[in-house]
């Protein structure tokens, strides 16, 4: 039994066949379910956004790379500016940063789906799964950057 699989059964167990008397309590419920929506399209933008900053970092990395061996006198040498170059984190941390938007968007339509068969069965629990995964993820990319800035002092 695969990923997608499990991530199918889930999600089929808010089926769409709706009676008559559900769908006069959804029409009640349509702003509950467009803030829903709302709540999903801004954590899809905070995960593009991750993924965006992450190709800068990887991006950025390779740039000073290269620019360090185009102003360098003799070819194929590179400038060191006062300190030996860096390992190269910047790209771990770019290709990072890109795969935690890509799981972040996945998990905010598992969440988005899930709240919406909630709110159809007025069953509503708060999910803190996305919100802790997110909070500990900025935290140690932070951390990771402050050792990152340390190290090249």
């Amino acid at each position: 039994m695969g990923l997608f699989s499990i991530i199918r059964q889930y999600l089929a167990q808010c089926s769409p066949k709706i009676s008559e008397d559900r769908r006069i309590a959804r029409v009640r419920n349509r702003r509950v379910h467009m803030a829903n929506e709302r709540t999903f399209l801004s954590w899809i933008r905070t995960s593009i956004g991750i993924m965006a900053f992450g190709f800068v970092v990887e991006k950025f990395g390779i740039f000073i790379k290269q620019f360090s061996y185009f102003i360098s006198k003799e070819p194929g040498k590179m400038i060191v500016f006062g300190h030996p170059p860096s390992p190269g984190y910047s790209s771990v941390l770019g290709i990072l940063l890109i795969g935690l938007g890509a799981v972040m968007g996945a998990l905010a339509f598992i969440r988005y789906r899930k709240v919406e068969c909630q709110i159809d069965a007025d069953t509503y629990q708060p999910s803190l799964i996305l919100d802790i995964l997110l909070t500990l993820s900025l935290f140690s990319i932070g951390i990771f950057l402050i050792i990152y800035l340390v190290h090249s002092i």
